[in-house]
């Protein structure tokens, strides 16, 4: 079955379009892509079908009778309306074959994308074809009527070849006209990769692009060509979602890592592409997530479609916070500055609002991060200043990360229901399989919520993660007698990330439970060890001006609390002191298993966890080690 995006077609899509659109995904194999209608610099064609064993072909649907052709030639055809009238348009064909030489001269300024010598120098790496699919005319109509004189056979599909319920119609048939349809004489010497892949999405859907490292295009050889390095796109199935989220009201609730955010952002921008004129809110409870999603946003707003129109000299340029017609707040600061209330103020206001005795700004659109840390009245709050005639809410969540009590209703809080309107992301692409597992192992031992997770699509409260099976190494435990050491050791670790596997200071992360205790301040100890080794640190957390003044980017090691830390993932991620954990002056111990659940979930490559202390998490990772150095001594009496 092939992987279709959207995941299913319009309900206003013609009866021909919705029967192709079934037999693409049910009869093409599961590495197949098939677009349906996707908007494609300016252009819309009816399918794309992307092959990692063909290339890409572009589909022509015409629903068109006997009784519809007057005249016809290979570049104009004259229709009859059902009304008589007659109108002239382009060739089926014709429309076909400018779309795909739309998207190929797209895809050929990209110098990973064309060969640079040779006999096909300059033309794509993959082939590419198109074709016309005519889903009311059968092969004897084209017969009795000499259209193959006007269309060529091997570019054309018939009724009785796309309906599995006419006899004619088999897979085989139906994939071997596919296969003739590319007009290019070379073949794939071997499939496209997921690189290639990811390439070709790239470019064509700007939606999808979360970064790339692009150089300017230079001159080779009388060709621009543009250098592309570390691009990452969406996985499918975010693009799949964040392209069908359809209007109103809606809720996901996605695992750590299963690109929340991403498909949150993604979905600001389609909204606001749009609708201009539209005027978009995103809120999350942390600051230092608030100025990521901001990032994020301008980074993806600010990507041109065509990334050869793209301001070289401007690229650095400050923009306003107001990304477009999206603004991007924390809900506290929201408050403050658009509303002008305080949190406490939030009852009585919403009560004026519903009687009219008060007015505050109105959102087309609100877009909630984390909505697993909002309180009812907040939702209550929000839900008054949407637009009542688009009700476009989006909720975004993952309950296993919820780290303060927070009562819950959503009909109730917002007057809105989610039934049959929320989708469940399981699957986590952020971390290695070994850190999902260790993770995932620890917040069931450690959480009472162990006993909620959902076992089908919308049931229960908490989701077990999946993972892409993208293999790291194991955590690492390290196990020591004082936090002086401890930062040490942590700090050589960092610095040998850096040196011998060439991960940035950017990708860098320590997080931490408690700043200082009567007997210690971790956070002096941590900077006077980084500093011995010359390592640029930025204390994120140290004030809510620290928080606001986050760039992601910046060449540096980030120290954070845990709590600021949702949202954002690093390449590495070191997490000290655990044996003050569970923090002994917090009562809510299902809140201390979430925070460090939310740590460990942070890092996409490397985690690594110290402690110098005793505490029952400690015990827990002793435990491991204990285990680990088990196997490793039964090995080597084996070896």
């Amino acid at each position: 079955m092939a992987f279709t995006i959207p995941e299913t077609i319009r309900s206003t899509a013609t009866a021909g379009e919705r029967l192709l659109f079934r037999t693409l995904k049910s009869y093409l194999p599961d590495d197949y892509i098939v677009y349906y209608e996707p908007e494609i610099h300016g252009k819309r064609p009816d399918f794309v079908i992307i092959g990692p064993d063909l290339g890409l072909l572009v589909l022509e649907v015409k629903d068109y009778t006997k009784n519809t052709l007057f005249q016809i030639n290979q570049d104009e055809w004259t229709l009859v309306t059902s009304s008589g009238v007659q109108t002239k348009t382009k060739s089926p064909l014709k429309q076909a074959r400018e779309n795909v030489f739309h998207i190929v001269d797209a895809l050929k300024k990209d110098r990973n994308l064309v060969h640079l010598e040779g006999k096909y120098q300059f033309q794509l790496k993959f082939p590419y074809g198109f074709g016309t699919v005519f889903t009311r005319l059968f092969q004897k109509d084209f017969i009795e009527n000499g259209l193959y004189s006007v269309v060529e056979p091997s570019l054309c599909l018939t009724r009785d070849e796309i309906d599995p319920d006419k006899e004619a119609f088999s897979e085989e048939n139906l994939f071997e006209k596919i296969s003739n349809m590319f007009i290019v004489p070379y073949r794939l010497p071997a499939p496209l990769g997921k690189e290639e892949l990811d390439a070709i999405r790239y470019h064509l859907f700007p939606e999808v692009r979360i970064s790339a490292e692009f150089k300017q295009p230079v001159p080779y050889q009388d060709q621009l060509l543009l250098s592309l390095h570390d691009i990452k796109a969406m996985d499918l199935h975010q693009e799949m979602l964040a392209k069908q989220i359809g209007d109103k009201n809606r809720l996901i609730r996605g695992v750590a890592g299963s690109g929340k955010t991403l498909i949150l952002a993604s979905r600001a921008k389609m909204l606001a592409k749009d609708h201009p004129d539209w005027k978009i809110l995103i809120l999350c409870y942390n600051i230092s997530l608030a100025r990521s999603i901001e990032q994020m946003i301008h980074h993806m707003m600010n990507e041109p479609d065509n990334l050869f129109d793209f301001n070289f000299s401007a690229a650095e340029q400050e923009v306003d916070s107001k990304i477009h017609n999206i603004q991007v707040c924390n809900f506290h600061a929201w408050l403050k500055n658009d509303l002008r209330i305080t949190e406490d103020a939030i009852p009585s206001m919403t009560e004026k609002l519903e009687v009219g005795q008060a007015i505050l700004p109105m959102y087309d659109a609100i877009l909630i991060d984390e909505g697993q840390d909002f309180q009812g009245d907040w939702f209550g709050l929000v839900s008054q200043l949407l637009n009542p005639d688009t009700k476009s809410l989006l909720l975004v969540e993952d309950r296993a990360q919820t780290i303060y009590k927070r009562k819950r209703s959503y009909v109730q809080d917002t007057g809105l229901s989610f039934k049959g309107r929320s989708k469940v992301l399981s699957i986590n692409y952020r971390n290695t399989a070994q850190i999902v597992k260790f993770a995932w192992d620890f917040y069931q031992k450690h959480s009472a919520l162990k006993n909620k997770v959902v076992n089908k699509e919308h049931e229960g409260e908490i989701i077990a993660p999946q993972s892409t099976r993208r293999k790291g190494v194991e955590p690492a435990i390290v196990k020591t007698d004082s936090f002086f050491k401890e930062a040490k050791i942590v700090v050589r670790q960092i610095q040998k990330l850096h040196d011998q596997y060439k991960v940035p200071f950017s990708e860098m992360l320590i997080l931490y439970r408690v700043k200082k205790t009567y007997q210690m301040n971790y956070i002096d100890v941590l900077k006077r060890a980084l500093d011995q080794e010359g390592v640029k640190y930025y204390w994120l957390t140290e004030n809510s001006e620290s928080k606001r003044k986050f760039e992601r980017e910046e060449d540096s090691v980030k120290i954070s609390t845990i709590d600021s830390s949702k949202g954002l993932d690093f390449q590495a991620v070191f997490i000290v002191n655990i044996d003050n954990m569970p923090f002994t002056l917090e009562d809510d111990k299902e809140r201390e298993a979430s925070l460090l659940y939310i740590g460990m979930t942070r890092a996409k490559e490397y985690l690594c966890l110290s402690y110098s202390g005793e505490s029952e998490y400690t015990k827990y990772f002793d435990e491991i080690n204990m285990e680990r150095q088990t196997v490793k001594k039964s090995g080597e009496k084996t070896s």
